[in-house]
């Protein structure tokens, strides 16, 4: 009987390490000056950050923009204190933010207009925060919390 040889499983891509090694560790905290990338993520110390508990419209989306610079307003030369729940969602690790003051950046964001409650992962405590018919100004965002990808993902309409 003749025998097979072995084969050596070669990967075809070396293995990446983590976007962002930070979120592993739960119970961590991260401080420092931020940047804005969107008006639910930012950066600290090269870890991105998506702010527990809320959704915020994409850049693209209409008040995408106000969303991120609402943000910006908020956090422009103040050390945030992240505190990280060791979960991780789109390569971002999710944290509870807040100012040194104490503020929570998602609640600010939610009282603004500027982002809604998304009570899959808040467990609903923003949503008294939430103002009139704010959902039917971020109803991009209200579609993708409902599963209505279709809805999330349609093209913007561009203004005339």
């Amino acid at each position: 009987m003749q025998q097979q040889p072995t084969a050596k499983v070669v990967p075809l891509r070396p293995a990446q390490p983590a976007a962002n090694p930070n979120c592993d560790a739960p119970a961590q905290t991260l401080e420092g000056t931020c940047y804005v990338i969107d008006g639910d993520t930012i950066v600290i110390n090269k870890t991105h950050i998506r702010l527990w508990g809320i959704d915020a419209p994409e850049m693209e989306h209409p008040w995408g923009k106000k969303a991120k610079w609402a943000l910006v307003a908020l956090c422009k030369g103040q050390k945030i204190r992240a505190e990280l729940d060791g979960s991780l969602t789109h390569d971002r690790c999710v944290a509870k933010c807040y100012l040194p003051d104490g503020t929570d950046l998602s609640a600010e964001m939610v009282k603004q207009g500027m982002a809604i409650d998304w009570p899959k992962f808040s467990g609903g405590v923003y949503t008294a925060l939430e103002p009139e018919g704010i959902r039917k100004r971020h109803w991009r965002a209200a579609a993708r919390q409902e599963g209505n990808m279709r809805a999330f993902n349609a093209p913007v309409q561009p203004r005339g």
